[in-house]
């Protein structure tokens, strides 16, 4: 009979506890250069579970072809080990250990390295758009300060940077503009680059022709949204995608009450972004979803509108990445090579 092994993994050391049938555990703390020495003591029926972390898709890598199952725990979620009083390596790995042979883990999906790789550049390129909208409203507000006003589309090209930097101030305020102004012109180049590297990525995956035949999603949309959902075979229909980009509204059961909350926020924050974004500029081109979400503002306001439109949307994304579509007329809902997806025009809901 297989063991259920816990791992605590760190940067350079992970610790690993093996529960064995009888319930006894045996622990030991392994430095990372040890991992293949740690396989080589796996046997084929083992189960492990390892805690998501910065170097989890390495040692998952090396483990998985020398046991029978490994659970990634999502260890947010896991509080046994989170608020746990007696907080040592030694008990985390034991706790994982226990837990997985109870089958109670909470664990969360790791992607093939293809599409990791790809969402880490979107991830990162994020952080730098993040970090130059920043230093924008810095430029902004300095020059208000001197009751100067500047458009805001003039720090988005070489020529408007140029104007701004070229502004007379006091030598200290200069000083400073100049230096907010280079550090603009070098996130503009640094996410120009990644831009590059992940279109010509994304491009390469099968669903890439599919997304962006939907108006609305463009390049660095679809690939934001084929990073985070992966493989979408994973997903037994469109709710079980829905509830994995945190889209879904929490449920309170206590007796007999039933109450529906906002939605739980639970996944990528920049997955959801990148669909309430596409889903408000997809409204522009399809009367069917400009009509769904003038529908929702009326009855529940701008705010849940926008959310019920991307959850719209992620509907549509999932079906067409289920099925292959590619859109010739996305607003009339027509295929290439003709034909429809639908028998008849959407209910607006």
């Amino acid at each position: 009979m297989g063991r259920n092994i816990g791992i605590d993994l760190h940067r350079n050391r992970f610790t690993s506890a093996v529960r064995a049938a009888d319930g006894r555990t045996d622990g030991r703390t392994w430095e990372l250069s040890e991992l293949d020495a740690f396989v080589a003591s796996l046997r084929p029926d083992d189960k492990v579970a390892v805690e998501m972390t910065t170097n989890t898709r390495f040692f998952y890598d090396a483990v998985r072809p020398a046991v029978a199952d490994v659970q990634v725990v999502n260890t947010a979620k896991f509080k046994v080990v989170t608020q746990s009083v007696k907080k040592t390596d030694k008990h985390d790995a034991e706790a994982l250990a226990f837990f997985l042979e109870k089958d109670m883990l909470p664990t969360v999906r790791l992607k093939e390295a293809g599409p990791g790789q790809l969402a880490a550049l979107t991830s990162t390129r994020d952080i730098l758009v993040k970090q130059r909208t920043t230093l924008k409203n810095k430029v902004n507000n300095r020059f208000a300060m001197y009751g100067r006003a500047i458009k805001r589309e003039m720090l988005s090209s070489e020529k408007g940077l140029a104007v701004v930097e070229a502004e007379p101030f006091d030598a200290l305020v200069q000083v400073e503009i100049r230096v907010l102004v280079g550090q603009i012109r070098s996130l503009n180049a640094s996410i120009k680059d990644l831009e590059k590297a992940i279109k010509a990525e994304a491009e390469k995956h099968p669903g890439y022709k599919s997304l962006t035949s939907i108006k609305g999603i463009g390049s660095l949309g679809a690939t934001v949204l084929l990073t985070v959902i992966g493989d979408v075979n994973d997903f037994a229909d469109e709710k079980k995608l829905a509830a994995y980009f945190g889209m879904v509204p929490r449920v309170s059961n206590s007796n007999e009450t039933l109450r529906s909350g906002r939605i739980t926020k639970h996944g990528s924050k920049l997955g959801r972004t990148t669909l309430v974004q596409c889903g408000l500029i997809a409204k522009k081109y399809s009367p069917y979803l400009a009509q769904f979400h003038e529908r929702v503002k009326r009855k529940k306001g701008g705010g849940k509108a926008n959310i019920a439109l991307a959850r719209k949307l992620l509907g549509i994304v999932y079906r067409t990445l289920k099925n292959g579509w590619i859109f010739e007329d996305f607003p009339a809902f027509r295929l290439v090579g003709g034909g429809s997806p639908v028998k008849r025009k959407p209910r607006v809901a």
